[in-house]
């Protein structure tokens, strides 16, 4: 049971929840989501929310694409609209051949990837994820690792539990610990946090400004930069970054020389 929690969540920010089974960290996301109310005190201020559960209940009698228009519409989507953004997310996460498959026929990963998608395809305020990568494969684990950096960069708020303590590691701008029923900001203590070199894989981006053109503050990932030239620039952030951050660049007109993927050192 968790108690006397008191936490602010920012917007446009990652926000890692970890701790011990059983601690209660899906308690607090499904607190956080709106699934569960609190029996004392209150949740304010609330975005526009989707969450992804720590167990999808995939014996729905519906198909795959049903299920997921039928979220969207919940959501406030069109019809057209759920079915077009719907079909976008399973070819994204290579899950579209099982659009007509019924619910209860998908195997743990596909279920997982339908799950995901139905909360990424609404465009929510806050994202909730709850063990979100458990099931997926490699490249459908990039793929929730972009999403979620291109959702931050967007605007949006997400907040995630996972297994894997180098999940988004460097990238998250808030980290807290639930324990002992209460929940605590680790924040400082996280020798990963937000701006300093990840532990995973990353990306490096040559890129040449416009004459005349700095570079601009904020841009996703919080990228290492390194000046080599008169204009040109080198870049490195972790790789669920690397299509934010091309974007960014690329809205400002830079010209990106090469973009290399890096492994951490030995």
């Amino acid at each position: 049971m968790l108690r006397g929690v008191d936490l602010t969540l920012q917007e446009k920010s990652l926000v890692r929840v970890e701790g011990a089974n059983g601690s209660g960290k899906s308690t607090l996301l499904r607190l956080i989501a709106g699934i569960d109310v609190p029996s004392a005190g209150r949740i304010t201020g609330r975005p526009r929310c989707a969450y992804v559960p720590e167990r999808f209940p995939a014996a729905m009698p519906m198909t795959v694409l049903d299920y997921l228009v039928r979220m969207g519409r919940i959501h406030g989507l069109g019809r057209s609209t759920a079915r077009e953004r719907a079909r976008e997310w399973l070819e994204r996460f290579g899950a579209d051949a099982y659009a007509r498959t019924p619910l209860s026929e998908l195997s743990k990963g596909s279920s997982q990837k339908v799950v995901v998608s139905q909360a990424l395809m609404v465009g929510a305020e806050l994202l909730v994820l709850d063990e979100a990568w458990t099931g997926l494969e490699p490249a459908a684990r990039t793929m929730l690792d972009r999403a979620v950096a291109a959702l931050v960069t967007d605007g949006s708020t997400v907040v995630f539990v996972d297994h894997d303590p180098g999940r988004l590691a460097g990238a998250a701008d808030a980290t807290y610990r639930v324990e002992d029923g209460g929940v605590r900001d680790v924040t400082g203590q996280e020798p990963q946090r937000r701006g300093a070199p990840a532990s995973g894989p990353r990306v490096r981006v040559e890129a040449e400004a416009p004459p005349g053109v700095v570079l601009p503050e904020g841009l996703p990932g919080s990228p290492q930069v390194r000046h080599t030239g008169e204009d040109t620039t080198v870049l490195t952030v972790p790789v669920a970054y690397s299509d934010a951050l091309l974007r960014g660049l690329l809205a400002g007109y830079w010209h990106i020389r090469s973009v290399v993927r890096e492994e951490q050192p030995r």
